[in-house]
């Protein structure tokens, strides 16, 4: 095994040995339990014989309260119910039964939980670096004939590491515990909403896809939170920080939506999964745009990273 090796191994030992690290994978696990106690009992089952007559029940029931609705009076729920006949007409239209509950339509939805796979990865990130300073153990580790760049790439590849394996991680308990409970679907298919009306693809596709584009961000917060530990040696300013913003940064994005150049904002361009819908928060915002900018933030923040590594003080701390 090369050294550069053994440092990954090592920075994954570190990371897999504490406590904490397999209380993150629980409470993924024990969240993902509880939803599906609630998918049991507030999901609505179609049957194979029922469920067109009921999507035309739903539209009456729908229809009925469009023609009560006042002029002008909650615009928000017309919108809804709108789009909710137009999405029936088209199951009904293309003969797709809507989703059940089954290991793959579980998996969709336990991607709602995905950020907090993003927050799990800023702590690794954000402790990696700045826990060898406040423990001592950093004069340790640059006193060996490695450099530190190699130093620093090894432990920043451990979080994306990190990163990724808690992404199939939750990808993979939610399949397992969704076929525990509902059991596995048969070439499901799901319909979804774009632009230019509804279209549908397989939703393991679509799970997959989805989980996939959600990595990006990962990577994305978990770079920003390396930076800021590495430029200020603080894993709490880190950790704060970077969750601050990957909570706040749709509602800063939509705070400014009025502004043009509010499209270069890092949290604008973090979902890629918005060009797969057809709805970028701006007019004119492309995939490649999108990428494009992410790249330049990226180059940023590991520029960054390697200068305060490399060339400041470490070891005199």
């Amino acid at each position: 095994m090369s050294n550069f090796l053994k440092l990954i191994y090592n920075e994954v030992l570190k990371i897999f040995i504490k406590k904490s690290t397999w209380i993150m994978f629980a409470l993924l696990a024990i969240i993902l339990v509880g939803f599906a106690f609630l998918n049991n009992t507030l999901v609505e089952e179609y049957t194979k014989d029922n469920w067109k007559d009921k999507l035309h029940q739903e539209n009456m029931e729908l229809q009925k309260e469009l023609d009560e609705a006042k002029e002008g009076s909650d615009d928000f729920f017309k919108e809804f119910a709108l789009s909710e006949i137009e999405r029936n007409n088209y199951h009904i239209e293309h003969d797709i039964m809507p989703l059940q509950n089954g290991a793959w339509s579980f998996a969709h939805d336990g991607s709602t939980i995905l950020g907090l796979v993003s927050m799990f990865t800023i702590i690794i990130a954000a402790g990696i670096v700045a826990n060898e300073f406040n423990h001592g153990t950093i004069k340790l580790l640059l006193i060996r004939p490695i450099q530190r760049s190699t130093i620093l790439l090894s432990k920043y590849l451990t979080v994306l590491l990190f990163g990724l394996f808690t992404t199939i991680i939750l990808l993979f308990l939610s399949l397992g515990i969704g076929a525990i409970f509902f059991g596995i679907e048969e070439m499901p298919q799901i319909v979804l909403e774009q632009q230019d009306g509804f279209t549908h693809v397989s939703l393991i596709k679509e799970t997959i896809l989805k989980y996939s584009y959600y990595f990006v961000n990962v990577i994305i917060f978990a770079t920003l939170a390396f930076m800021i530990s590495v430029l200020f040696r603080s894993n709490a300013l880190a950790i704060g920080v970077s969750i601050f913003l990957l909570l706040t940064g749709g509602a800063i994005v939509q705070f400014l939506s009025d502004r043009e150049w509010a499209k270069y904002i890092l949290f604008a361009n973090t979902n890629l999964k918005q060009y797969a819908n057809g709805s970028p928060p701006f007019e004119g915002m492309t995939l490649s745009f999108s990428i494009t900018v992410l790249a330049v933030y990226y180059l940023i923040f590991i520029t960054l990273t390697w200068f305060s590594f490399t060339k400041r003080d470490v070891a005199g701390t």
